[in-house]
């Protein structure tokens, strides 16, 4: 499954630069979402491209995943590679590991329809399938320690703040 000494030489390389100096560990990630096409979105960060959209029967072109289908991936991917990430450190073997995200909502909100309903998910699930041969004890704490480290769990479960600024350009002339 993974390669674990590339993942392992990796991992305690990053971790020596952090402990001499933890402002390495410090940044800013940048994204620039562009409407190109009704509800069709260019997402953009660094050399990364790719599209997100509604489907037709909401408006857009189906021309990309939604933005939910992205943020749940987001979600799930993290939680794998922060498990694999974890099993490698303690020396854990894991054959497969899939995170399944599973996540409620009510698109009422978004289209304006009901009252006093979030626009964000009711409820959100993950199950983990682990093929091991590891003890169930190593496979928990793995998972455990994953949780506790995971970027994307901290995000769904700690409010963050999040600060809207706005640019107006106009080429109405005065």
């Amino acid at each position: 499954m993974p390669d674990n000494e590339k993942i392992r030489t990796a991992m305690e390389r990053v971790s020596r630069t952090l402990r001499q100096k933890p402002s390495f560990g410090l940044g800013t990630g940048i994204s620039r979402a562009t409407i190109v096409n009704g509800l069709t979105c260019e997402v953009r960060e660094g050399s990364w491209k790719f599209v997100a959209d509604m489907p037709e029967q909401a408006g857009g072109n189906a021309a990309g995943p939604t933005p939910g289908v992205y943020g749940r991936a987001a979600f799930g991917s993290c939680l794998a590679i922060g498990y694999i990430m974890r099993a490698v450190a303690l020396g854990v073997k894991i054959n497969s590991l899939e995170v399944e995200v599973q996540a409620d909502y009510d698109d009422g909100a978004l289209f304006g329809t009901a009252d006093h309903v979030h626009p964000g998910y009711l409820e959100v699930r993950y199950s983990v399938t682990v093929d091991s041969d590891a003890s169930r004890e190593d496979i928990m704490r793995v998972l455990d320690e994953g949780d506790e480290r995971s970027p994307y769990l901290d995000v769904f479960c700690r409010p963050q703040k999040c600060i809207r600024q706005v640019n107006i350009v106009s080429t109405k002339e005065k």
